[in-house]
């Protein structure tokens, strides 16, 4: 009860943190009693705490006890498996440098000790209360197709990628893509792409608050199991229209340059895509069934060009819907405490 009273004496204040290539955003919201007082959001040119970040993240936390700081998984080890059986998962990955929780009891993600650990070490200025993996935000957004159709569902983000196939909420194959290793051959792709155009007729809500950065690697086995996210609030049902994907509408003012570059990371991406899904056709371990619809959450504003590789060369069904990742991981860290 005093703990209740004590509480509404204060603002909370939650603090979200997306990393991309070579920028951060940070987006915070300040709540009262009564609900969202501000919201605000900000571009830093870093991928780790500068002072610049730290100095506007702490202007915010510092007159408030109660404040929470969650931030979108950057391991390149991370990835999902079918299933919570710890008999079971070693069929689909070797799990014994990375850390696992269960999503509803259903399937598993995952992410490595080691990055966890290094992340946590990075933000101790701030401390890290909750790092959450994209395939629960990818879960969280596309919850009611997700609990009804049989589709792939792919989070796009500056680096990586999260894919996932769903069937009425069974996960039937997962795969975390980094684009990282493909950037040597950036020429080689925009010219095999233009070949390929004629040719074509074209990890968690993991609870960090009490782990000791000095522990070693086999402290973080110590993290409690989140809860279930089946109970966040679902999302706003999206409608036959809204299935639509948005319009994607190129600038006509843009440099040539960057047209290429959009192109070329665009067909890389589909690349990858394809690469992931013809694994789990041809990989026996996985329950393959065929595919005919893609929902695609989009953090970083795909061209044209993407969608219309998955349709002409993978004959699928696309729905492109934007996604603001920081804004997203703020809603999941904000289901974490109710």
């Amino acid at each position: 009860m005093l703990e209740k009273l004590f509480e509404s004496l204060y603002l909370k204040v939650f603090v979200s943190i997306v990393v991309g290539r070579s920028s951060s955003v940070v987006y915070i919201e300040l709540l009262d009693k009564k609900g969202v007082l501000e919201r605000l959001e900000k571009s830093f040119e870093t991928i780790s705490l500068d002072s610049n970040m730290h100095s506007f993240i702490e202007s915010y936390i510092k007159e408030t006890p109660y404040y929470y700081i969650a931030i979108l998984d950057t391991s390149v080890s991370q990835g999902a498996i079918p299933t919570c059986s710890s008999q079971e998962m070693s069929l689909y990955k070797e799990m014994s440098s990375l850390k696992h929780l269960c999503y509803g009891g259903k399937w598993a993600y995952y992410t490595s000790k080691f990055d966890l650990q290094t992340m946590q070490k990075n933000y101790a200025k701030v401390g890290i209360d909750f790092v959450f993996s994209p395939f629960v935000a990818l879960a969280h957004f596309f919850k009611d197709k997700i609990d009804t159709h049989l589709a792939i569902f792919i989070l796009i983000e500056d680096n990586y990628m999260s894919l996932s196939i769903f069937e009425n909420s069974k996960l039937l194959y997962a795969q975390h893509l980094n684009m990282e290793p493909h950037k040597d051959s950036e020429e080689m792709t925009i010219e095999n792409s233009m070949v390929d155009e004629v040719d074509l007729h074209l990890d968690i809500g993991i609870d960090l608050e009490d782990v000791d950065v000095d522990d070693d690697i086999g402290g973080l086995d110590d993290f409690g199991d989140i809860e279930d996210l089946d109970s966040i609030d679902e999302i706003d049902e999206f409608s036959e229209t809204q299935d639509m994907e948005e319009e994607l509408q190129q600038n006509e003012e843009e440099p040539d340059n960057k047209e290429i570059s959009n192109f070329n990371e665009d067909y890389q991406r589909f690349l990858l895509v394809q690469s992931s899904i013809n694994k789990f056709y041809k990989d026996k371990k996985f329950n393959s069934k065929f595919v005919e619809s893609a929902y695609v959450a989009d953090s970083v504003g795909v061209s044209s060009d993407f969608k219309r590789y998955l349709e002409e060369e993978m004959f699928l069904n696309v729905y492109i819907r934007h996604i603001n990742l920081v804004v997203e991981v703020c809603e999941l860290a904000k289901a974490e405490l109710q």
